[in-house]
Protein backbone atom coordinates (compact mmCIF):
# COMPACT_ATOMS: atom_id res chain seq x y z
CA UNK A 1 0.00 0.00 0.00
CA UNK A 2 3.01 2.28 -0.46
CA UNK A 3 2.62 5.69 -2.72
CA UNK A 4 5.38 7.36 -4.19
CA UNK A 5 6.04 10.57 -1.83
CA UNK A 6 7.25 7.25 0.67
CA UNK A 7 5.72 9.47 3.61
CA UNK A 8 4.73 5.31 4.36
CA UNK A 9 5.30 1.99 3.40
CA UNK A 10 3.61 -1.43 4.24
CA UNK A 11 7.26 -3.11 3.89
CA UNK A 12 10.84 -1.58 4.69
CA UNK A 13 12.67 -0.77 1.73
CA UNK A 14 16.54 -1.16 2.78
CA UNK A 15 19.16 -3.37 1.69
CA UNK A 16 19.71 -5.18 -1.78
CA UNK A 17 19.93 -9.25 -2.59
CA UNK A 18 23.16 -10.78 -2.47
CA UNK A 19 25.08 -9.87 -5.50
CA UNK A 20 24.72 -13.55 -6.51
CA UNK A 21 21.66 -12.06 -8.00
CA UNK A 22 23.32 -10.41 -10.73
CA UNK A 23 21.41 -8.36 -13.32
CA UNK A 24 20.80 -10.38 -16.65
CA UNK A 25 20.22 -8.43 -19.83
CA UNK A 26 17.07 -6.95 -20.39
CA UNK A 27 14.87 -8.83 -22.74
CA UNK A 28 12.86 -6.25 -24.67
CA UNK A 29 9.78 -6.71 -26.67
CA UNK A 30 8.79 -10.01 -27.03
CA UNK A 31 6.01 -11.17 -29.02
CA UNK A 32 6.47 -8.39 -31.95
CA UNK A 33 6.69 -5.34 -29.71
CA UNK A 34 8.98 -2.68 -31.13
CA UNK A 35 12.24 -3.61 -28.56
CA UNK A 36 13.30 0.21 -28.73
CA UNK A 37 16.66 -1.47 -28.18
CA UNK A 38 18.39 1.31 -30.02
CA UNK A 39 15.67 4.47 -29.60
CA UNK A 40 13.93 6.15 -26.77
CA UNK A 41 14.01 3.68 -24.48
CA UNK A 42 17.79 3.02 -23.56
CA UNK A 43 18.10 4.35 -20.75
CA UNK A 44 14.69 2.78 -19.22
CA UNK A 45 16.58 -0.49 -20.15
CA UNK A 46 19.34 0.40 -18.05
CA UNK A 47 17.33 1.34 -14.58
CA UNK A 48 15.45 -1.69 -15.28
CA UNK A 49 19.34 -3.73 -15.15
CA UNK A 50 19.45 -1.45 -11.99
CA UNK A 51 16.67 -2.59 -10.27
CA UNK A 52 17.93 -5.84 -9.90
CA UNK A 53 21.86 -5.20 -9.82
CA UNK A 54 20.35 -3.50 -6.38
CA UNK A 55 18.54 -6.52 -5.75
CA UNK A 56 15.30 -6.50 -7.12
CA UNK A 57 14.67 -10.11 -8.08
CA UNK A 58 13.16 -9.14 -11.26
CA UNK A 59 11.14 -6.71 -13.42
CA UNK A 60 8.38 -6.37 -15.66
CA UNK A 61 7.79 -2.81 -17.51
CA UNK A 62 5.18 -1.77 -20.52
CA UNK A 63 5.79 1.47 -21.83
CA UNK A 64 3.35 3.02 -24.56
CA UNK A 65 3.71 6.06 -26.90
CA UNK A 66 2.97 7.60 -30.18
CA UNK A 67 5.51 5.30 -31.57
CA UNK A 68 3.78 2.11 -30.17
CA UNK A 69 4.42 -0.60 -27.31
CA UNK A 70 7.94 -1.55 -25.76
CA UNK A 71 8.19 -4.14 -22.92
CA UNK A 72 10.72 -5.27 -20.85
CA UNK A 73 11.58 -7.82 -18.43
CA UNK A 74 14.96 -8.27 -16.15
CA UNK A 75 16.21 -10.92 -13.54
CA UNK A 76 13.81 -13.71 -12.28
CA UNK A 77 10.41 -14.66 -11.27
CA UNK A 78 11.11 -17.46 -9.47
CA UNK A 79 14.26 -17.67 -7.30
CA UNK A 80 14.01 -21.63 -7.26
CA UNK A 81 13.70 -22.75 -11.36
CA UNK A 82 14.81 -19.21 -12.15
CA UNK A 83 12.28 -18.56 -14.81
CA UNK A 84 12.44 -15.77 -16.28
CA UNK A 85 9.68 -12.66 -15.58
CA UNK A 86 7.18 -12.17 -18.63
CA UNK A 87 5.78 -9.10 -20.12
CA UNK A 88 2.26 -10.35 -19.21
CA UNK A 89 3.00 -10.81 -15.63
CA UNK A 90 -0.04 -10.47 -13.17
CA UNK A 91 0.56 -8.93 -9.78
CA UNK A 92 -0.47 -7.35 -6.90
CA UNK A 93 -0.56 -3.61 -7.12
CA UNK A 94 -1.13 -2.10 -3.38
CA UNK A 95 -1.96 1.14 -3.66
CA UNK A 96 -3.07 1.72 -7.15
CA UNK A 97 -6.39 0.29 -5.79
CA UNK A 98 -7.20 3.97 -4.67
CA UNK A 99 -7.15 5.15 -8.02
CA UNK A 100 -10.17 2.75 -9.18
CA UNK A 101 -11.96 3.64 -5.59
CA UNK A 102 -11.91 7.15 -6.19
CA UNK A 103 -12.95 6.92 -9.61
CA UNK A 104 -16.00 4.96 -8.66
CA UNK A 105 -16.33 7.24 -5.72
CA UNK A 106 -16.42 10.52 -8.39
CA UNK A 107 -18.98 8.37 -11.12
CA UNK A 108 -21.09 8.27 -8.31
CA UNK A 109 -21.34 11.90 -7.59
CA UNK A 110 -21.60 12.35 -11.02
CA UNK A 111 -24.74 10.36 -10.55
CA UNK A 112 -25.91 12.29 -8.23
CA UNK A 113 -26.04 9.67 -5.52
CA UNK A 114 -23.31 11.38 -2.70
CA UNK A 115 -21.21 14.33 -2.93
CA UNK A 116 -17.66 14.67 -1.98
CA UNK A 117 -18.92 17.46 0.49
CA UNK A 118 -20.68 14.97 2.43
CA UNK A 119 -19.36 14.02 5.76
CA UNK A 120 -18.18 10.59 6.43
CA UNK A 121 -20.59 9.98 9.32
CA UNK A 122 -23.65 11.24 7.39
CA UNK A 123 -22.75 7.53 5.45
CA UNK A 124 -20.99 5.78 8.00
CA UNK A 125 -22.81 6.95 11.24
CA UNK A 126 -20.30 6.38 14.62
CA UNK A 127 -17.59 4.60 12.99
CA UNK A 128 -15.01 7.41 12.47
CA UNK A 129 -15.43 8.29 16.50
CA UNK A 130 -12.52 7.82 19.02
CA UNK A 131 -9.22 9.46 20.50
CA UNK A 132 -10.59 12.31 18.87
CA UNK A 133 -11.35 11.44 15.33
CA UNK A 134 -14.52 13.14 14.25
CA UNK A 135 -16.89 11.73 11.05
CA UNK A 136 -18.91 14.11 11.36
CA UNK A 137 -16.20 16.88 10.16
CA UNK A 138 -14.74 15.16 7.99
CA UNK A 139 -15.39 14.85 4.10
CA UNK A 140 -15.50 12.50 1.31
CA UNK A 141 -13.16 15.14 -0.27
CA UNK A 142 -10.69 14.64 2.40
CA UNK A 143 -10.61 11.13 2.60
CA UNK A 144 -9.79 10.91 -0.92
CA UNK A 145 -6.73 13.38 -0.92
CA UNK A 146 -5.22 12.34 2.48
CA UNK A 147 -6.60 15.64 4.17
CA UNK A 148 -8.36 14.42 7.12
CA UNK A 149 -6.06 13.33 9.55
CA UNK A 150 -7.39 10.22 9.93
CA UNK A 151 -4.40 7.76 11.86
CA UNK A 152 -3.85 5.30 9.25
CA UNK A 153 -4.13 2.04 10.47
CA UNK A 154 -0.89 0.10 8.63
CA UNK A 155 1.39 2.50 11.01
CA UNK A 156 0.18 0.57 14.19
CA UNK A 157 3.03 -1.24 15.93
CA UNK A 158 1.19 -4.59 16.77
CA UNK A 159 -0.66 -4.23 13.37
CA UNK A 160 2.91 -3.83 11.87
CA UNK A 161 4.46 -6.97 14.26
CA UNK A 162 1.26 -9.23 13.01
CA UNK A 163 1.09 -9.14 9.80
CA UNK A 164 4.16 -7.57 8.03
CA UNK A 165 7.12 -8.85 9.84
CA UNK A 166 7.94 -12.10 10.11
CA UNK A 167 7.28 -12.93 13.50
CA UNK A 168 3.94 -12.79 12.82
CA UNK A 169 3.66 -13.21 9.05
CA UNK A 170 3.49 -16.75 8.92
CA UNK A 171 0.91 -17.22 11.57
CA UNK A 172 -1.27 -14.80 10.52
CA UNK A 173 -1.01 -14.65 6.83
CA UNK A 174 -4.11 -15.83 5.80
CA UNK A 175 -5.95 -14.38 8.55
CA UNK A 176 -9.65 -12.33 7.18
CA UNK A 177 -9.96 -8.99 7.91
CA UNK A 178 -13.60 -7.25 8.14
CA UNK A 179 -12.72 -3.17 6.88
CA UNK A 180 -14.56 -1.81 10.15
CA UNK A 181 -12.25 -3.70 12.33
CA UNK A 182 -8.74 -2.31 9.99
CA UNK A 183 -10.84 1.08 10.84
CA UNK A 184 -11.09 0.14 14.43
CA UNK A 185 -7.25 -0.33 14.54
CA UNK A 186 -6.80 3.63 12.98
CA UNK A 187 -9.42 4.58 15.87
CA UNK A 188 -7.55 3.18 18.86
CA UNK A 189 -4.83 6.56 18.14
CA UNK A 190 -5.18 10.11 17.75
CA UNK A 191 -5.51 12.07 14.62
CA UNK A 192 -2.73 13.11 13.17
CA UNK A 193 -4.39 16.73 12.49
CA UNK A 194 -7.60 18.10 12.45
CA UNK A 195 -9.28 17.83 9.29
CA UNK A 196 -8.28 19.88 6.14
CA UNK A 197 -5.28 21.04 8.61
CA UNK A 198 -2.79 19.33 6.74
CA UNK A 199 -1.47 16.25 4.47
CA UNK A 200 -0.82 12.85 5.75
CA UNK A 201 -0.89 9.35 3.52
CA UNK A 202 -3.70 7.17 5.55
CA UNK A 203 -4.59 3.96 3.86
CA UNK A 204 -7.41 3.91 6.48
CA UNK A 205 -9.50 6.94 4.22
CA UNK A 206 -9.35 4.44 1.59
CA UNK A 207 -11.00 1.53 3.83
CA UNK A 208 -13.46 4.00 4.33
CA UNK A 209 -13.69 4.93 1.00
CA UNK A 210 -14.78 1.58 0.37
CA UNK A 211 -17.68 1.35 2.66
CA UNK A 212 -19.19 4.24 1.70
CA UNK A 213 -19.23 2.76 -2.13
CA UNK A 214 -20.65 -0.37 -0.69
CA UNK A 215 -23.32 2.16 1.46
CA UNK A 216 -24.78 3.99 -1.48
CA UNK A 217 -24.66 0.94 -4.19
CA UNK A 218 -25.89 -1.60 -1.83
CA UNK A 219 -22.67 -3.38 -3.36
CA UNK A 220 -19.13 -4.48 -2.31
CA UNK A 221 -16.57 -1.86 -3.59
CA UNK A 222 -15.07 -3.95 -5.64
CA UNK A 223 -18.25 -5.70 -7.65
CA UNK A 224 -18.93 -1.84 -7.92
CA UNK A 225 -15.18 -1.53 -9.66
CA UNK A 226 -16.40 -4.96 -11.59
CA UNK A 227 -19.02 -3.05 -13.31
CA UNK A 228 -17.71 0.48 -13.95
CA UNK A 229 -14.09 0.07 -14.43
CA UNK A 230 -12.82 -3.29 -15.50
CA UNK A 231 -15.86 -4.63 -17.88
CA UNK A 232 -16.13 -1.45 -19.92
CA UNK A 233 -12.43 -1.35 -20.25
CA UNK A 234 -11.99 -4.81 -21.12
CA UNK A 235 -9.40 -5.40 -18.11
CA UNK A 236 -9.00 -8.97 -18.68
CA UNK A 237 -5.73 -8.86 -16.18
CA UNK A 238 -7.28 -6.81 -13.61
CA UNK A 239 -9.65 -8.35 -10.50
CA UNK A 240 -10.39 -7.86 -6.98
CA UNK A 241 -9.53 -10.51 -5.47
CA UNK A 242 -11.13 -10.10 -1.71
CA UNK A 243 -9.92 -13.05 -0.21
CA UNK A 244 -8.66 -15.29 -2.57
CA UNK A 245 -4.78 -15.98 -1.51
CA UNK A 246 -3.29 -16.47 -4.66
CA UNK A 247 -2.14 -14.54 -7.38
CA UNK A 248 -3.78 -15.99 -10.89
CA UNK A 249 -1.16 -16.74 -13.94
CA UNK A 250 0.34 -15.45 -15.69
CA UNK A 251 2.18 -14.62 -12.99
CA UNK A 252 5.74 -14.66 -11.00
CA UNK A 253 6.29 -15.34 -7.39
CA UNK A 254 6.49 -12.58 -5.09
CA UNK A 255 9.31 -12.09 -2.04
CA UNK A 256 10.09 -10.10 0.91
CA UNK A 257 12.14 -9.66 3.42
CA UNK A 258 9.60 -9.69 6.47
CA UNK A 259 12.53 -7.12 8.98
CA UNK A 260 12.34 -3.29 9.42
CA UNK A 261 15.76 -2.74 7.81
CA UNK A 262 15.21 -5.16 5.17
CA UNK A 263 18.49 -7.48 6.14
CA UNK A 264 17.79 -11.38 6.69
CA UNK A 265 16.49 -14.63 4.33
CA UNK A 266 14.27 -13.77 1.42
CA UNK A 267 10.32 -14.98 1.94
CA UNK A 268 8.41 -16.16 -0.21
CA UNK A 269 4.96 -14.27 0.11
CA UNK A 270 3.23 -14.56 -3.03
CA UNK A 271 0.21 -15.90 -0.73
CA UNK A 272 -1.69 -13.79 1.42
CA UNK A 273 -5.51 -13.13 2.18
CA UNK A 274 -5.46 -9.22 1.11
CA UNK A 275 -8.15 -8.57 3.27
CA UNK A 276 -5.61 -6.94 5.38
CA UNK A 277 -5.54 -4.10 2.63
CA UNK A 278 -8.83 -4.17 1.56
CA UNK A 279 -9.71 -0.69 -0.87
CA UNK A 280 -6.41 0.79 -0.19
CA UNK A 281 -4.54 -1.62 -1.67
CA UNK A 282 -5.95 -5.43 -2.41
CA UNK A 283 -5.91 -5.33 -6.42
CA UNK A 284 -4.08 -7.63 -8.93
CA UNK A 285 -3.42 -6.54 -12.34
CA UNK A 286 -0.84 -6.77 -15.28
CA UNK A 287 1.13 -3.34 -17.09
CA UNK A 288 -0.93 -3.57 -19.91
CA UNK A 289 -4.40 -3.10 -18.00
CA UNK A 290 -2.68 -0.23 -15.65
CA UNK A 291 -1.65 1.49 -19.06
CA UNK A 292 -4.73 1.50 -20.76
CA UNK A 293 -6.80 2.17 -17.00
CA UNK A 294 -4.96 5.41 -17.18
CA UNK A 295 -4.83 6.42 -20.13
CA UNK A 296 -8.82 6.05 -20.37
CA UNK A 297 -9.54 7.88 -17.58
CA UNK A 298 -6.76 10.72 -18.00
CA UNK A 299 -8.46 11.26 -21.32
CA UNK A 300 -12.12 11.49 -20.50
CA UNK A 301 -13.47 7.55 -20.91
CA UNK A 302 -14.19 7.38 -17.15
CA UNK A 303 -15.42 10.62 -15.69
CA UNK A 304 -16.95 13.73 -16.69
CA UNK A 305 -15.09 16.92 -17.13
CA UNK A 306 -16.47 18.17 -13.96
CA UNK A 307 -15.40 15.03 -11.90
CA UNK A 308 -11.87 14.61 -13.63
CA UNK A 309 -11.14 18.14 -12.81
CA UNK A 310 -11.75 17.78 -9.09
CA UNK A 311 -9.45 14.12 -9.06
CA UNK A 312 -6.76 16.23 -10.89
CA UNK A 313 -7.00 18.87 -8.51
CA UNK A 314 -4.11 18.36 -6.21
CA UNK A 315 -2.63 19.10 -2.76
CA UNK A 316 0.84 20.12 -3.05
CA UNK A 317 3.22 17.52 -0.51
CA UNK A 318 6.53 18.90 -1.84
CA UNK A 319 8.07 21.06 -3.86
CA UNK A 320 7.61 18.14 -6.96
CA UNK A 321 4.90 15.50 -6.07
CA UNK A 322 1.33 16.62 -5.43
CA UNK A 323 -1.69 14.54 -4.40
CA UNK A 324 -5.33 14.80 -6.10
CA UNK A 325 -8.58 12.17 -5.67
CA UNK A 326 -6.90 8.86 -5.57
CA UNK A 327 -4.10 10.52 -8.49
CA UNK A 328 -0.40 11.64 -8.23
CA UNK A 329 1.28 14.26 -9.84
CA UNK A 330 4.97 13.91 -10.68
CA UNK A 331 6.74 16.65 -12.30
CA UNK A 332 10.09 14.96 -13.51
CA UNK A 333 13.70 16.24 -13.96
CA UNK A 334 13.39 17.21 -17.21
CA UNK A 335 10.59 19.36 -16.66
CA UNK A 336 7.53 16.50 -17.48
CA UNK A 337 4.36 15.91 -15.68
CA UNK A 338 3.16 12.74 -15.21
CA UNK A 339 0.17 11.04 -13.54
CA UNK A 340 -0.67 8.12 -11.90
CA UNK A 341 -0.40 5.96 -8.79
CA UNK A 342 2.45 3.28 -7.01
CA UNK A 343 1.70 0.64 -5.12
CA UNK A 344 2.92 -1.64 -2.30
CA UNK A 345 2.55 -4.59 -0.71
CA UNK A 346 4.53 -8.12 0.75
CA UNK A 347 6.74 -8.95 -2.30
CA UNK A 348 5.21 -6.43 -4.46
CA UNK A 349 6.27 -3.05 -5.62
CA UNK A 350 4.71 -1.05 -8.77
CA UNK A 351 4.21 2.32 -10.27
CA UNK A 352 1.71 2.87 -13.35
CA UNK A 353 1.65 6.85 -14.82
CA UNK A 354 0.92 8.44 -17.95
CA UNK A 355 1.13 12.10 -19.22
CA UNK A 356 -2.28 14.40 -18.81
CA UNK A 357 -3.02 13.62 -22.75
CA UNK A 358 -2.71 10.09 -22.17
CA UNK A 359 -0.33 9.88 -24.77
CA UNK A 360 2.84 8.35 -23.05
CA UNK A 361 2.10 5.57 -20.16
CA UNK A 362 4.77 3.06 -18.51
CA UNK A 363 3.59 0.40 -15.52
CA UNK A 364 6.08 -2.04 -13.89
CA UNK A 365 6.53 -4.11 -11.19
CA UNK A 366 9.18 -5.41 -8.78
CA UNK A 367 9.05 -9.13 -7.42
CA UNK A 368 10.23 -7.53 -4.04
CA UNK A 369 9.81 -5.31 -1.36
CA UNK A 370 13.27 -3.80 -0.14
CA UNK A 371 15.49 -2.88 -3.01
CA UNK A 372 15.25 -0.68 -6.01
CA UNK A 373 14.13 2.49 -7.38
CA UNK A 374 10.63 3.03 -9.07
CA UNK A 375 11.34 6.86 -9.35
CA UNK A 376 14.83 5.94 -11.82
CA UNK A 377 12.90 4.20 -14.06
CA UNK A 378 10.16 6.83 -14.50
CA UNK A 379 12.79 9.42 -15.03
CA UNK A 380 14.57 6.78 -17.24
CA UNK A 381 11.24 6.51 -19.04
CA UNK A 382 10.13 10.05 -19.84
CA UNK A 383 13.86 11.84 -18.82
CA UNK A 384 15.95 9.78 -20.79
CA UNK A 385 19.39 10.22 -20.73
Amino acid sequence: MRKRMRTTAVTAVAVALSAALAAPAVAAGPGGDRTGDTGDHRATARAVRAAVGDGVPGVTLRAEDRRGVWTATAGVGNLRTERPRSPHDRYRVGSITKTFVATVLLQLEAEGRLSLDDTVDSWLPGLVSGHGHDGTRITLRQLLNHTSGIYNYTADEDFGRTYFLEEGFFEHRYDTLAPEELVRVAMSHEPDFAPGAGWNYSNTNYVLAGLVIEKATGRPYGEEIRRRVIAPLHLTGTSVPGTRTGVPGPSSRAYGKLTEDGSGPVHDVTRLNPSMASSAGEMISDSKDLNRFYRALLTGRLLPGEQLEEMTDTVAVNDRNGYGLGLMSTELSCGVTVRGHGGGIHGSTSDAVTTRDGRHSVAFNFNGDWAGDPEAVIEAEYCGD
